[in-house]
């Protein structure tokens, strides 16, 4: 389906669209080596149907930024946890088209497998575009974990009835842990492994947090108040 058509869709067509795609989920370790890494993200009011998408690419493991990307977009569909896919993926989309060359893992500000139905923003944008995907998410959507130490990259596996679907991962002393699980044809080590070589001092990884100042920033050159940003992934 043309991410162009979501809008269009109601609750009960998303979710059985993500039914449809989660058979078609590759787990599975990547081959190739990495050398570059983008970072996306959105920023958006909920009550608002106009998006900001942006998305960064480095060279990797130095992480130096070489390219960057946005899209303003609008759409209609409902704010709906566990369903924000169908509002962010088209402008995603828009913005990925518009990169001129492709990075070899993208790391989206959400869940991967991390999510009811396995299906959260980072795994259906892997199977939409067919590039190995990471989900980076700033709180936990869905899994049971046990507090991991507070130390730098002291890891807790998070699981839902028995199967593993991703890593509480503490990035920084005395803050909150980041949610790491596989989107799409990449592993869940790692997807870990990966993070961990993209945090830079900060809780959030370098991909993500510059994909954040950047879509903050088309943010307030377009007019809007950056305070009603919320830029959430699921």
């Amino acid at each position: 389906m043309d991410p162009s058509g979501y809008e269009h869709l109601t609750p009960a067509e998303a979710i059985n669209y993500q039914n449809e795609l989660r058979s078609r989920i590759q787990i599975r370790e990547l081959q190739k080596p990495i050398k570059t890494i983008a970072g996306a993200d959105i920023s958006f009011n909920k009550n608002s149907e106009l998006l900001y998408a942006g998305i960064v690419m480095f060279s990797y493991p130095d992480m130096q930024v070489i390219a960057t990307s946005t899209a303003i977009s609008h759409t209609s569909f409902p704010y709906i946890s566990g369903l924000l896919a169908f509002r962010e993926v088209p402008a995603l989309f828009t913005a990925w088209n518009n990169l001129y060359a492709k990075p070899d893992v993208l790391v989206l500000d959400g869940q991967g497998i991390a999510h009811e139905r396995r299906m959260g923003i980072a795994t259906h944008f892997g199977l939409l575009t067919g590039a190995p995907t990471i989900g980076s998410a700033k709180s936990r959507l869905y899994g049971r974990y046990e507090e991991p130490a507070d130390k730098i990259f002291a890891e807790s596996p998070m699981h839902d009835k028995g199967e593993l679907i991703g890593i509480a991962l503490r990035s920084k002393e005395h803050c909150n842990p980041i949610y790491i699980s596989p989107g799409h044809n990449i592993s869940i080590q790692q997807s870990v492994d990966v993070i961990k070589k993209c945090i830079r001092g900060y809780r959030i990884p370098e991909p993500t947090r510059q994909a954040h100042l950047l879509v903050n920033k088309i943010r307030i050159e377009n007019g809007e108040d950056k305070t009603k940003q919320l830029g959430l992934f699921d």
